[in-house]
């Protein structure tokens, strides 16, 4: 219940980005809250524990709701109960379209067994800070250009599209490698890689394959945070200045879309 704001930063920033209708799947006792943010968000009300999180009976609606989905983010405002990662690895083995997963998908991921991911049926984008990506690779200590080569090996093993994100993130498929250039250091704040799920998803929605999509979507959400640092200074900034200044950064492009 306390991270009602999580899935409405990704739902809102997935509209600033693009998507055409976004549907946002939570606990029934924070649906009504997470509907306040926005009046364009389409909001799914699912079963849960006493606990405010996800009940495991839930998974059946899960799969229901993704079957009309392009794109389907899971991770923002999850939680961490144990039954969730057999979820998520069903969601991982079954989703036939691009799945994006961080924050708390990326947890559940980590507490799976090895080998598990290594074959989906679709399209995989991970969006890990540093911390999350040592937990899935099960290294505590590791400094960053090693944590790069790293994650670059995982994309490369579990074929999926990985933004190790930090200063000039990383976006690699395993084959190539690319350090983003824009972002502020006042974006390192809560909710911030919430909004960059959105943008990628919003992205990838609108058929761009994964590799582009992640991208594009790290380098506009830099830009919306360089733009909201220059206005409100980088001290200020918060994950939703971000995602106020993502109509900024669309005019700055000029709507010149990559191919």
């Amino acid at each position: 219940r306390a991270m009602a704001g999580a899935p409405a930063l990704a739902g809102m920033a997935a509209l600033r980005a693009g998507a055409g209708v976004v549907e946002i799947a939570v606990p029934e006792s924070i649906a009504a809250t997470v509907a306040g943010f926005n009046p364009c968000l389409i909001v799914q009300a699912l079963a849960e524990e006493a606990d405010g999180g996800f009940a495991a009976e839930s998974l059946p609606a899960w799969q229901h709701l993704a079957q009309r989905a392009d794109v389907l983010v899971l991770g923002p405002g999850l939680g961490r109960a144990p039954h969730l990662a057999e979820t998520v690895l069903a969601i991982w083995q079954t989703f036939p379209r691009t799945l994006l997963l961080d924050a708390d998908g990326l947890f559940a991921l980590a507490s799976l067994p090895a080998g598990v991911l290594d074959h989906s049926p679709g399209p995989r984008i991970l969006t890990p800070h540093a911390g999350e990506m040592r937990r899935l690779l099960g290294s505590e200590a590791m400094p960053r250009p090693a944590l790069e080569h790293a994650a670059k090996d995982f994309a490369a093993r579990h074929q999926a599209v990985l933004v190790l994100k930090g200063r000039q993130s990383l976006v690699t498929d395993g084959h190539g490698a690319h350090h983003n250039g824009t972002g502020s250091p006042g974006m390192a704040s809560a909710g911030s890689g919430d909004v960059l799920s959105g943008v990628i998803a919003a992205l990838s929605a609108q058929k761009l394959p994964p590799l582009t999509a992640a991208r594009f979507g790290v380098w506009l959400h830099g830009l919306a945070g360089d733009l909201a640092a220059e206005a409100l200074s980088a001290p200020a900034l918060t994950a939703a200045d971000v995602l106020d200044h993502l109509p900024a950064a669309w005019q700055a492009i000029a709507y010149d879309m990559p191919a």
